[in-house]
């Protein structure tokens, strides 16, 4: 894929969404930080239904530490791996209120120091709340980047600095969201869903799945709507009630 096709991918996804964010909902850099780490291994809609719950007597370092690590995994115990979680973020409260003030740094390294926190979730924390143009690597983001062709690597840092390099400036702050979103609801990974992508032309992926819509099977279908409208409503009702802090 050459540079003018990244930069049309991107005006695409940028134009049937253009202001995307983080599924996982938050009020605060804390709130964030919190609910990343505990999606490792588990689904934001699993993370969400937690953090609603937990949030309304937890929702900073100091509540979180009181609450102590036997009081959160009751509110975290539907979510994977939620002992080694609990531990961590009870940790990551002390630490914070120790080193930061109670504050979530806004620095890498000083991110990564934290328990349960490693590349990827630091990418998340810079990126969504204080609006650093980083980009965190999921599977999604992963599949999306290979298959596409926009920016090929044998493993997730070698695609995330492929993507920091190739991505034009002006698309870099949302890319993340961009990304993972057009990964979880269309460019799935057991079937794409090539037939309704907006950017099925200037994909690489050569097994495409069935036609591109046209005004014909519009016609044919009934349907009202060309598929960039389609897809920017799945993304829509995808998108939570939130807060977004930079």
């Amino acid at each position: 894929m050459n540079q003018q096709k990244r930069h049309e991918l991107f005006r695409r996804l940028r134009e049937i969404n253009p202001n995307p964010t983080t599924e996982l909902e938050y009020n605060s850099p804390f709130e964030l930080l919190v609910a990343v780490i505990l999606s490792a291994q588990a689904t934001d809609v699993g993370v969400n239904k937690a953090t609603r719950r937990l949030f309304k007597v937890a929702n900073t370092p100091e509540k979180l530490l009181a609450l102590g690590e036997e009081g959160l995994k009751e509110y975290i115990k539907t979510i994977g791996l939620f002992n080694t979680k609990a531990k961590n973020l009870i940790k990551t409260a002390q630490i914070l209120l120790e080193k930061h003030n109670g504050e979530v740094p806004q620095d890498r390294e000083a991110l990564e120091a934290l328990p349960g926190v490693g590349r990827k979730t630091a990418n998340v924390v810079l990126n969504t709340a204080f609006g650093e143009p980083t980009i965190a690597v999921d599977t999604h983001i992963f599949r999306v980047s290979n298959r596409t062709g926009l920016a090929k690597g044998s493993t997730p840092l070698a695609v995330e600095k492929k993507l920091l390099q190739v991505v034009p400036p002006e698309f870099r702050k949302d890319a993340h969201h961009w990304l993972i979103l057009h990964g979880r609801y269309v460019c799935k990974a057991r079937t794409p869903n090539c037939a309704e992508c907006v950017i099925r032309d200037l994909c690489d992926y050569k097994d495409k799945t069935g036609q591109p819509f046209t005004t014909a099977t519009k016609r044919s279908s009934g349907k009202k709507n060309a598929t960039h409208k389609k897809e920017a409503r799945t993304l829509s009702r995808k998108q939570p009630r939130q807060k977004k802090h930079q």
